[in-house]
């Protein structure tokens, strides 16, 4: 699988609006804003990109699974089990 993103290009400073009570919360357990963001978007920016793939190659699972269906597999004849 591809890298999501380069991890190894410098950091850009950008602004959040967070709740006051949550970001209290999180300063007292020294919860680190800029990795648990990042965390977080690199776990959704990959169910986007696994969506998107799905959604893109449906198709062609669909004709896959169809002939599998009607045909079978290679090794339906070979295997021992």
């Amino acid at each position: 699988m591809t890298m999501l993103y380069d991890k190894s290009l410098r950091k850009k400073a950008t602004n959040v609006s967070i709740n006051s009570e949550l970001l209290e919360k999180a300063k007292q357990h020294k919860i680190n804003l800029s990795s648990t963001l990042e965390k977080s978007l690199e776990i959704l920016l990959l169910e986007k990109e696994k969506e998107n793939w799905k959604l893109n190659n449906q198709n062609a699972l669909d004709d896959y699974n169809t002939r599998v269906l009607q045909t079978g597999v290679f090794s339906d004849n070979i295997r021992s089990f």
